[in-house]
């Protein structure tokens, strides 16, 4: 029994050293950015001069050096491929979404952008933003007013417009071919800027299918799931029929017949 331990540690060993050697060979362009490339010195302020340098060192390699996009891979900023669409006349909305949220910069262009840690700091942000508003003509960055919204009108718009994808509770779900997001404890700018960018599959909304009223009133909604009012029971974290489902499938049912077997076992042995 003693030797089984010497042993059991050399099989250890080797498992680490093979673990070890699969991760050196894998390709550096499978790795994540290892961070953001700033300029030496940086203003105190934000400017288009200090978001000119930042977008040239962390985003022209994908989007082109004037936010002219492009289109054909090829091998950018930190061995990675370079592919990103044109920001000319985006304005200030989508880079302030993006980069407020963690979506960019993004690893891989073909990946869905997720929510993450964000690289820049807020005079980073606002500098990038302002360069990019720059370049040409685009809406500003909203100021959604949800207190003024109707929060029965919020319910309706969401439920019609939205709850296919992120649940009737704002619990984010699965679609073919993506991930749809909690919009729990998401600020009302962001969900402002979700709604008018459409960010990968999303629908865009213009304020021709949802006005600025409308939108503050969804954004009430919205805001008033993160802390439900579960009043009628067990809430199965709100993410609607699939857990209430599986409830029912794994849990009541076989209870439901476990009476049944143990009613039917006593009127025999009676």
């Amino acid at each position: 029994m003693r030797r089984s331990r010497p042993i059991g540690a050399v099989a250890v060993v080797a498992v680490l050293i093979v673990l070890a050697a699969m991760l050196r060979t894998v390709p550096a362009g499978a790795q994540p950015p290892s961070g953001i490339v700033r300029p030496t010195t940086e203003p105190n302020k934000p400017s288009v001069q200090l978001g000119s340098q930042l977008y040239a060192g962390n985003c022209a390699s994908c989007h082109g050096i004037a936010g002219q996009g492009i289109t054909k891979p090829r091998p950018g900023a930190g061995d990675l491929m370079g592919e990103g669409p044109p920001l000319r006349n985006v304005g200030a909305l989508a880079p302030d979404f993006y980069l407020r949220t963690g979506y960019m910069p993004l690893g891989n262009p073909h990946e869905q952008p997720e929510t993450s840690r964000v690289l820049f700091s807020n005079k980073e942000i606002r500098s990038i933003v302002a360069y990019v508003a720059s370049l040409g003509r685009g809406p500003g960055v909203p100021s959604p007013k949800p207190t003024r919204g109707d929060i029965s009108q919020g319910q309706e718009l969401f439920t019609s417009t939205c709850a296919g994808c992120h649940q009737l509770e704002g619990r984010g779900g699965y679609v073919t071919g993506a991930r749809v997001p909690p919009l729990q404890n998401v600020s009302a700018t962001r969900i402002a800027e979700a709604v008018r960018i459409g960010p990968y599959l999303m629908p865009r909304f213009t304020k021709t299918q949802i006005s600025d009223s409308q939108l503050n009133s969804i954004i009430r909604y919205v805001q008033s799931t993160n802390h439900p009012d579960n009043a009628g029971g067990w809430s199965i974290g709100n993410l609607g029929p699939i857990p209430e489902g599986l409830v029912v499938w794994w849990i009541a049912i076989p209870l439901i017949l476990l009476f049944c077997l143990l009613v039917a076992r006593r009127r025999r042995n009676q």
